[in-house]
């Protein structure tokens, strides 16, 4: 049986390497980078007619694509980002796309090149028919594995002289298909440990910065403990956590230096200077202050929460319960570029085939019921099917 055309997309697109190194130098270049997807998804774009451009720098280029239409009851913004994780330990081709038993496998078919192809497909139908009813910004985003600079481009884009007004946003990743509309935002922070050496013989002569940090680190877990008991009543609490550390110069010297890395999953209404202001004040609670310093704080997702009665959330809502679907909206545990387009003033929601169990995996999938259930959503959206105010 031939592959619909949303399967025969998302093969094309799988096809085309584009990871994020993550800061990494040792990945070969042929499959590195965003650019190669982005050239390909801005050509068939203007192969439809579309107004499509490439924006922000070579090696981390994001596509931008507008359609407008007479009469348009809104302007809808619908981002799915470019780049995918790594490939080390797959068990598959990640770049070899195969179509089995109902699944499409690959690396970025759930995470989420899924969410473009159906998008793509859908935009497709609905211009062959005449049907687009709402203006459309289509937005592929390079980056959102790491640091979002895709997005943020995006957002310094839309703002520049000219830009247009965009209503609300939905960011495609893989949710099952459930329309979420909150989740934690994530900080990234760099602690460092300063004492004073000596030779390791006579340890009372120096200070050791490994003791300082690992008081601190104690520290760090008595106050997610207190965090774990003011909980966000959907989200959870303020979660913290180390997750990399290190120090000393020789075992044989009381060590001057050390340093860890902590992960901070933050609430809506936390950003990364009220992160850094509670780690200064755990330090100066312990007796630590001028031993530890923050020396880096940084914001590497914002986090969402989009209310209920939002239109983005009635209007997903009504589509998906009109196809049959769970309209309810519920949470994420991950974070998404929604985080940082609705800090911008755009109300935004994270939806999209396939399950967060199957990114990133050594023989990542998606269910093809699932890529023309979002498919069949995306026309209904773009088509105007719904009508709430």
């Amino acid at each position: 049986m031939p592959h619909s055309r949303v399967t025969r997309l998302l093969s094309d697109y799988v096809a085309i390497p584009s990871v994020n190194p993550m800061g990494r130098d040792d990945l070969d270049p042929a499959i590195v980078g965003e650019a190669r997807y982005a050239g390909h998804l801005l050509q068939a774009l203007k192969a439809l007619g579309i107004d499509a451009e490439c924006i922000g720098g070579a090696e981390q280029p994001s596509v931008v694509a507008e359609l407008r239409v007479a009469g348009a009851h809104d302007h809808v913004l619908v981002a799915s980002h470019l780049d995918t994780v790594p490939v080390d330990g797959m068990a598959i081709d990640p770049f070899d796309p195969v179509v089995r038993d109902g699944r499409l496998y690959g690396r970025g078919s759930c995470d989420t090149k899924a969410g473009m192809a159906a998008l793509v497909a859908a935009l497709e139908e609905v211009l062959a028919r005449g049907k687009l009813r709402r203006n459309l910004t289509l937005v592929g985003e390079s980056d959102e594995e790491m640091a979002s600079v895709g997005v943020r481009d995006v957002i310094a884009h839309l703002g520049e002289p000219g830009g247009r007004k965009v209503d609300w946003a939905l960011a495609t990743e893989p949710t099952g298909l459930r329309l979420v509309n909150a989740h934690k935002g994530r900080v990234s922070a760099r602690l460092l440990a300063h004492g004073r050496a000596c030779h390791s013989s006579d340890p009372d002569r120096g200070q050791s910065a490994i003791g300082a940090l690992s008081q601190m680190v104690l520290e760090l877990e008595a106050l997610h403990r207190h965090k774990a008991q003011q909980p966000d009543p959907r989200l959870g609490p303020t979660t913290l956590s180390v997750g990399l550390i290190g120090g000393g110069r020789a075992p044989n010297m009381v060590a001057d230096e050390a340093w860890a890395i902590i992960d901070w999953r933050m609430l809506p209404g936390e950003d990364e200077a009220s992160v850094r202001a509670q780690l200064e004040a755990t330090a100066a609670r312990a007796g630590l202050a001028g031993r530890i310093e923050v020396a880096e704080c940084t914001l590497d997702k914002e986090a969402l929460s989009t209310d209920d009665a939002a239109p983005v959330v009635r209007t997903c809502r009504a589509l998906l319960e009109r196809a049959g679907l769970e309209g309810e909206p519920t949470i994420a545990a991950f974070g998404t570029d929604a985080g940082p387009l609705s800090l911008a003033g755009i109300p935004s929601v994270v939806m999209g085939p396939g399950h967060i169990a199957q990114a990133h995996t050594a023989d990542e999938w998606i269910a093809i019921d699932q890529l023309e259930a979002m498919t069949r959503f995306f026309v209904q959206l773009l088509s105007g099917a719904d009508v709430v105010g």
